[in-house]
């Protein structure tokens, strides 16, 4: 018998060289309001871009990729 089981999903941030795993606030949101969630307590993920879904550990992995760039 096949059983279909949905992964969670896990957020990831780097900040200062270090990897931040973000739980999953609601699963029924989109990865995008998550990020719009997380991104009170981390100001840069206002201008973060999200990578594409990578399964690992049995679950589905989100990276959130802040984009530093120069004024210029």
């Amino acid at each position: 018998m096949l059983v279909a089981t949905e992964l969670p999903r896990v957020f990831v941030l780097k900040e200062k060289e270090q990897e931040i795993r973000l739980d999953d606030p609601e699963p029924k949101w989109s990865v995008q309001a998550v990020l719009n969630f997380y991104s009170n307590n981390y100001p840069a993920l206002t201008t973060a871009k999200i990578s594409r879904p990578t399964i690992a550990d049995d679950t589905i992995l989100y990276r959130f990729e802040t984009v530093i760039g120069t004024k210029g």
